[in-house]
């Protein structure tokens, strides 16, 4: 697995990550021990970079739990990333709704983190999503003192804007910033130069279209009454259709390089600067040693040009629904 350093602040990691959020939330049901597989699988093939949350947990530290757990004979070898911002003290219905970053809040939930994954410090902790009521720079501040305490490493923002991050990064260096990015989203590219000058690095979460770009989606109805995909714009009538074209085109070109369709769409990912490190998420240890393989591929000029006329401006539909789109500030 090659590697690569994300922003100026030292922080590296295999170049392609792993995210933990569907092994608990969102996709349905969850299986502990195949979820526990599919990380030990992904350290095995020389993945370093493990993203997880407290929300992922509905405020049971679930997530962080199953990730502590399933990292612990290797933890060393690894770096851990989980995020704070949201009140979970709220009834389970509104869970991931109210914000929460004061900084008595990110204290709590740090001490948390740390002791649901069973470690003495955190790698990267992210503000989770930016709260309007709390300044950032309240925010960085906080983190600085527990980086300063030796409790975390690097400091991470998740779907902040450009005045967010500037804010922030002079009270505290921002290490990364995480927000989604693959082939079917792609707003996120008007930050890039922001980065650049700061020095920061970038992981794009969701960075196969939720499993759109496996080219295994089903439409809106057919998962768990759980999953978030039933009601995800992308898979809803007149847009799931296109969707299901796009990536059957995509898989065409695959198959012509001797890749999957899940290959073709991290590679390009990768290839979209030395800066970025995808987190794409698995409970199958198969689709992890896929994923991971996704890092040997080598696109040409051609191969760009093709993508892009397949989706020359992302996915379709929105990748959320109306009202539940971050606010980039």
């Amino acid at each position: 697995m090659q590697h690569r350093t994300l922003g100026t602040q030292g922080l590296k990691t295999s170049a392609i990550g792993y995210g933990s959020m569907g092994l608990t939330m969102a996709y349905g049901p969850g299986d502990e021990q195949a979820g526990i597989a599919a990380i030990h699988r992904a350290h095995d093939l020389g993945v370093t970079f493990f993203d997880t949350a407290e929300l992922y947990g509905y405020g049971t530290g679930s997530n962080e739990i199953l990730v502590g757990k399933a990292v612990r004979d290797f933890r060393d070898e690894v770096v851990l990333a989980t995020k704070f911002g949201f009140d979970l003290s709220v009834p389970p219905q509104q869970i991931g709704r109210v914000l929460n970053s004061r900084p008595d809040n990110i204290r709590k939930a740090t001490e948390n983190s740390l002791r649901h994954l069973g470690v003495d410090h955190i790698d990267v902790l992210y503000q989770h999503r930016v709260d309007p009521d709390v300044p950032i720079e309240d925010v960085a501040g906080t983190v600085k003192e527990l980086i300063d305490a030796g409790k975390v490493k690097h400091f991470g923002l998740s779907e902040a804007g450009p005045q967010t991050i500037r804010k922030a990064h002079t009270v505290q260096p921002v290490s990364v910033l995480q927000t989604e990015y693959s082939l079917f989203e792609r707003d996120i590219e008007q930050l890039f130069p922001v980065l650049d000058e700061l020095g920061i690095g970038f992981v794009p979460y969701s960075p196969l279209g939720r499993g759109f770009i496996t080219g295994t989606a089903k439409p809106a109805g057919s998962y768990d009454a759980t999953d978030m995909r039933n009601v995800d714009p992308r898979w809803q009538p007149g847009n799931f259709e296109k969707n299901v074209e796009a990536v059957s085109r995509l898989g065409e070109l695959a198959v012509a390089k001797g890749a999957t369709v899940s290959q073709l769409a991290l590679a390009w990912l990768l290839a979209q600067g030395e800066h970025i490190v995808p987190i794409p998420g698995s409970r199958s240890a198969a689709r992890v040693e896929e994923n991971s393989r996704a890092a040997d591929v080598t696109l040409a000029k051609a191969d760009f040009a093709a993508i892009n006329e397949i989706l020359p401006h992302g996915g379709f539909g929105p990748r959320y629904s109306e009202g539940a789109l971050p606010t980039w500030i």
